[in-house]
């Protein structure tokens, strides 16, 4: 098999408080949302702000961190992979939802932004 890499690095804010569930097995899972900024100024002298938001998802001893540790407005630094699921609902239709795995997390700050 050849191999590929899928790796993924972000810094950015976390939305809301992680939610944490478990597995019938009883491993925990984090999910939370992270919010990413950039801006640039175009050729016009106009300057212009973009948010892209990422679904992150953070199993066993790092969700449990999560849930302790990670809060509303904490600015993180996680690494990790991407992962596409797939799912039908009841009706039948096809749902899919891209994720970042994370493998490792850093908070950066403990609450509000830095400016």
């Amino acid at each position: 098999m050849k191999k590929g890499l899928n790796k993924v690095l972000l810094i950015g804010w976390v939305d809301s408080e992680p939610e944490v569930r478990y597995t019938p097995t009883g491993r925990p899972v984090a999910s939370f949302s992270l919010a990413t900024s950039r801006s640039w100024t175009s050729s016009e002298g106009e300057r212009h702000e973009e948010t892209e938001w990422f679904n992150v998802v953070a199993w066993g001893n790092l969700a449990e961190i999560c849930e302790k540790r990670l809060g509303r407005d904490h600015q993180v630094y996680v690494e990790g992979r991407l992962q596409t699921r797939g799912w039908e609902d009841s009706q039948g239709r096809k749902h899919y939802r891209t994720e970042v795995v994370a493998q490792e997390l850093i908070i950066l700050t403990e609450s509000g932004r830095l400016s």
